[in-house]
């Protein structure tokens, strides 16, 4: 089954005070760098989803990954969802945002491998917090749960999908600080990062 990486990377950075968090730089990197680099290694393709089409001149320098603008504005991560699930040529998706610098590819390649038959492979740390950003879909299923979603909450879609939910728990045995889930809001939370 082809597989393909969906990363959001058209927030308006009002937590990040105007900064681009892509372009943040943590051991010599960009965020964005980063993560293509990353999940290169394990999805056969990378799709950046930007705001608009002037936002995706921001990446023309990367190779490893195209960039597609939302079709849905203003519809936050779920306009992103729909955008890049669209563009997808792979049956299995792999969804992240720009601000989680740290994504494993150990932790995505055990995502995808827990698939089967599901909609969705989703990392749970309660039953009230999961990390449906940090998740695997299957395209026609993403689509179909898109189609007619009136609410712009990424976890309500989830709750009418057939998914897999993950105790993170589990994912400590590969990744055992669980850093594959760390997000950087701000520039000054940049110093977490060791």
């Amino acid at each position: 089954m082809e597989r393909s990486a969906v990363i959001l990377v058209g927030g308006e950075a009002r937590r990040a005070n105007g900064l681009e968090k892509y372009f943040f730089r943590y051991r010599g990197q960009t965020f964005i760098e980063r993560l293509t680099g990353t999940l290169a290694g394990v999805v056969d393709e990378i799709i950046l989803v930007a705001k608009d089409p002037a936002q995706c001149t921001r990446f023309s320098h990367l190779k490893d990954a195209r960039c597609v603008a939302d079709i849905r504005r203003g519809h936050g991560p779920l306009g992103g969802l729909h955008a890049g699930a669209l563009a997808a040529h792979g049956e299995a998706i792999f969804v992240c945002a720009c601000d989680m610098p740290c994504v494993s590819m150990e932790v995505v390649s055990r995502l995808f491998s827990l698939l089967d038959e599901y909609d969705a492979v989703i990392p749970q740390w309660t039953s009230d917090m999961i990390e449906p950003l940090h998740a695997v879909y299957r395209r026609r299923a993403l689509l179909r749960a898109l189609e007619n979603h009136e609410s712009l909450s990424v976890r309500r879609m989830v709750q009418g999908m057939h998914a897999r939910y993950v105790d993170v728990a589990t994912i400590r045995e590969i990744d055992p600080d669980l850093r594959t889930f760390t997000n950087i809001n701000k520039v000054e939370d940049l110093g977490r990062l060791s």
